[in-house]
């Protein structure tokens, strides 16, 4: 993790992934890529299967499948690269493809195969309905779970990294692997340590990058607010108290 020094007011710069993280997206990218070609070949493999008289369908139904966990682990790949390395809110376009590419593959490698089913006819009514269902759940689950609910972008960084910097000076953050939210404190008592025995420490950017975490604890948030609030008020107290009368 980077080290724990006070940086520069959040506003009066622009958050830029570091050259690291930009290498492990380019490499997440890829492996998804690679993934998403291998279920569309599974795809057009199906559609072979459909086009056979008689139709196999447990080939068929294999291939679907196949189709299935291809698609979804790159997926998964593709939207943990996007937090390495996120978009831009400005380009509204290219927002929404770079963030939500997984669920547009989903509905190319699936799609077509659904509306070749049931027009097919090699195959009898049954067939259809069994086979047609499982194509047709398969491309809800693989687009639901390729969707990307809460996109990361810059903008976004910027702004919980500016929050966190207001609070405490510095762009640094606990979290835990089966926590939601991020820490200012080490010891806070909303860290469950009955489930975990193990913080981790880092940058805002990094808790997203490596949990997806994007929520700052309002139990920290609070503590500090009244630290300060009560700081404030000592140092007032204290300019009065030495006010000539």
């Amino acid at each position: 993790s980077e080290s724990h020094q006070t940086q520069p007011p959040a506003e009066s710069r622009t958050f830029v992934p570091s050259e690291e993280s930009k290498g492990k997206a380019k490499s997440l990218r890829v492996y998804s890529i690679i993934l998403w070609i291998l279920g569309i070949a599974a795809e057009v493999g199906a559609i072979y299967v459909l086009f056979q008289v008689p139709v196999n369908t447990v080939w068929l139904i294999a291939l679907i499948i196949v189709d299935l966990v291809l698609v979804i682990i790159g997926s998964q790949l593709w939207k943990k690269a996007n937090r390495f390395d996120p978009a831009s809110e400005k380009d509204k376009s290219r927002f929404f493809i770079q963030n939500q590419l997984g669920t547009i593959i989903s509905i190319i490698a699936f799609l077509p195969l659904v509306i070749l089913i049931f027009t097919n006819k090699n195959m009898s009514g049954q067939q259809k309905g069994i086979v047609g269902a499982i194509a047709a759940v398969a491309l809800v689950i693989a687009g639901l779970t390729s969707y990307d609910f809460n996109p990361p972008s810059v903008e976004q960084y910027g702004q919980q990294i500016q929050e966190v910097e207001s609070l405490t000076g510095n762009n640094f953050v606990y979290w835990t692997k089966s926590g939601t939210h991020y820490h200012l404190y080490k010891e806070c008592s909303y860290i469950n340590r009955v489930q975990t025995t193990e913080i981790f420490e880092g940058t805002v950017q990094q808790a997203r990058e490596l949990k997806n975490i994007t929520t700052l604890c309002s139990l920290c948030r609070s503590k500090v607010e009244k630290q300060k609030n009560v700081g404030t008020g000592e140092t007032k107290a204290q300019e009065a108290s030495e006010t000539p009368r």
